[in-house]
């Protein structure tokens, strides 16, 4: 029971310091006159992967890289089959294919490179480098599209930067917000991280069970409190964008600062499994977005129900 509420604790704390950094780093980012778009491409972006980035970092140096790897690929099949699925659920998510068809296509190269640079049963700090490079050139790729070419999905990250209020005005305050959001982070992943080696003990499940699993959603509440909130106000192209955004600075920002700071060899059951379901997942969604442009009810209960047979696989056939 202690290691279940230490779990929810950091939870808690992940969510609220998740938050608190992206109102505080958003309004920095209006009072020094950031464009809405960097905004929401940049700091909405890496914002709501904040708890993910905290907990696999504080993994990766606490030498438990089934949690920092599992929590990474864990929240990408959430983010699509769970977030997602609810959020098509409360309303159809009706999409332009120009405005997201670049970061649909990067969310399944991103999967590819994960699995392309899993050959040697682990991630090494050069592909560590390799995931930044890579997250660089598509945030370049995408400010100079949006900034220059007039790109549709430029009003999905100004819509995502807007999307978050009210935030801090005073210097003081949002100096504050964004210290007190440090903190939190910190502090909710070590609480997160006991909480979640504890339970896996318990219950007798191996660190990458729990890292997929809870650890992986507990992380992905900023993700789903903004798609939610979207949903429910009918902006569908910013749920879907938060999403895709999300996934790939996970895969590309967090798995390459990790791998950077400590080499992470891979547990066998998501070399065997899981990255091929995350892989599977990033397909289905784009094949949903190009066949109908929208995702629809059924469809979204599909990816619900998907999210469920993967929670029930992982606790029983692929539980160790």
């Amino acid at each position: 029971m202690v290691n279940f509420l230490l779990l929810a604790l950091g939870v808690a704390l992940l969510a609220f310091g998740g938050e608190a950094l992206i109102r505080g780093a958003l309004a920095s980012a209006r009072r020094l006159d950031v464009s809405p778009l960097l905004s929401g491409l940049v700091i909405v972006g890496f914002g709501t992967s904040a708890p993910e980035l905290m907990v696999s970092v504080e993994a990766a140096l606490d030498e438990r890289p089934d949690i920092a790897i599992g929590n990474v690929v864990g929240s990408n099949i959430g983010n699509i089959l769970l977030i997602l699925g609810i959020c098509a659920l409360i309303t159809p998510l009706a999409v332009k294919p120009l405005a997201l068809r670049r970061d649909a296509v990067t969310v399944v190269a991103a999967s590819i490179l994960f699995s392309v640079l899993l050959g040697g049963s682990a991630l090494e700090r050069a592909d560590g480098v390799i995931f930044l490079m890579a997250l660089v050139a598509y945030l370049v790729w995408a400010y100079w599209s949006e900034r220059f070419h007039g790109a549709p999905s430029a009003e999905v990250h100004e819509a995502e930067a807007e999307e978050i209020t009210p935030l801090p005005k005073a210097a003081v305050w949002i100096v504050t917000t964004v210290t007190t959001g440090l903190l939190l982070l910190i502090a909710g992943s070590h609480v997160l991280l006991i909480g979640a080696v504890g339970i896996a003990e318990q219950l007798g499940v191996s660190d990458a069970v729990i890292g997929l699993t809870l650890v992986a959603v507990g992380t992905s509440f900023p993700e789903l409190s903004i798609s939610v909130i979207a949903a429910l106000r009918r902006h569908a192209d910013v749920a879907i964008g938060n999403v895709l955004g999300s996934n790939i600075f996970n895969l590309l920002g967090i798995l390459g600062i990790s791998a950077l700071l400590q080499p992470l060899p891979v547990h066998q059951r998501i070399l065997q499994f899981d990255q091929w379901i995350m892989l599977g997942t990033s397909l289905l969604l784009l094949l949903f977005l190009y066949t109908k442009n929208c995702l629809s009810r059924l469809e979204g209960g599909i990816l619900l129900a998907g999210y469920g047979a993967y929670v029930g696989l992982s606790f029983t056939t692929f539980s160790v």
